[in-house]
């Protein structure tokens, strides 16, 4: 049986970093722990979803690529966006951030899909590995 594919459910193309903060800091103000969310993105960038990889601690938050990709395939999306807050206030990427973003980034290769981004919010600022060149 074949199926069609859906509308996107947001219809908005995400194209920058500032639009990522503006459409999620509000909420990530909120949290107490470390959030991690994965935005599937169609081939025109308009978000498909957003789906919470995981919740962690005050300072941390087990992240395993499986669960990134799982969501990203069931969406049929053809790139994607990390996004995670850091409840300390200062969104500087950790060496853990960095080496996840790497693994994520290296599933995500193997699937032909893109990883546009990873933002990290923090209290009213963020951090775009894209922008800082480290993706």
């Amino acid at each position: 049986m074949l199926l069609r594919d859906a509308e996107p459910a947001y219809g908005e193309a995400l194209r920058t970093s500032a639009e990522v903060f503006r459409a999620l800091s509000a909420e990530a103000e909120t949290w107490d722990r470390e959030h991690f969310l994965v935005i599937g993105l169609d081939g025109k960038n308009r978000m498909l979803g957003v789906a919470t990889v995981s919740v962690g601690t005050l300072t941390a938050s087990l992240v395993h690529p499986r669960e990134v990709m799982k969501s990203l395939i069931l969406a049929n999306a053809a790139a994607f966006l990390l996004v995670h807050n850091h409840p300390s206030g200062d969104p500087t990427p950790s060496a853990e951030d960095l080496a996840i973003t790497k693994r994520i980034r290296e599933c995500a290769d193997l699937f032909g899909m893109r990883l546009l981004d990873h933002v990290i919010l923090g209290h009213g600022r963020y951090c775009s590995m894209c922008d800082e060149n480290l993706l």
